[in-house]
């Protein structure tokens, strides 16, 4: 969709195509459609980080807590939307043994215990054995610097 397209879509239009930027999080493009005319995607995606930006820590952790947990119960029930079923799919989550859900559901579940919100990762641009080393790896930051990396993850 050409950009001339986006900026004459009306406001339940643009919240539909773009009601899935952030999982199950349609405030981001309902926040930002009050800023067209867009220049481009570029300018789109500026929007969005700049109201994410914009959140306080609570805000920004919510909008976390939307996203679904990689392996999990959402996926397994076909649950997840079309794109994070996709997503999930191309990192190779959608064909896991027993024992690999079963430890996902164990990381899944240590790591929300941790921070309060979902591991957040682009499982497009990794395998799982990467997002599993990743995982494993961030259990250790602290709240407010696996918060950013979190926010920067969504992809």
């Amino acid at each position: 969709m050409d950009i001339n397209a986006v900026n004459a879509l009306s406001y339940g239009e643009f919240l539909e195509i773009f009601g899935n930027v952030i999982e199950k999080c349609p405030i981001i493009p309902a926040a930002i459609w009050i800023h067209r005319p867009f220049t481009g995607l570029a300018d789109i995606e500026a929007h969005i980080s700049d109201f994410i930006d914009s959140l306080p820590e609570s805000g920004k952790e919510g909008i976390l807590r939307c996203h679904p947990d990689l392996a999990g119960r959402e996926l397994q029930s076909g649950a997840l939307t079309r794109d994070s079923q996709e997503e999930q799919r191309a990192a190779g989550f959608t064909d896991l043994q027993p024992v690999e859900v079963s430890r996902m559901r164990s990381l899944n579940s240590e790591y929300k215990e941790r921070f309060g919100f979902p591991f957040v990762i682009c499982a497009r641009l990794n395998t799982k054995r990467d997002i599993t080393r990743e995982l494993l790896d961030r259990l250790g930051n602290d709240r407010a610097a696996e918060r950013a990396r979190a926010i920067d993850e969504h992809c």
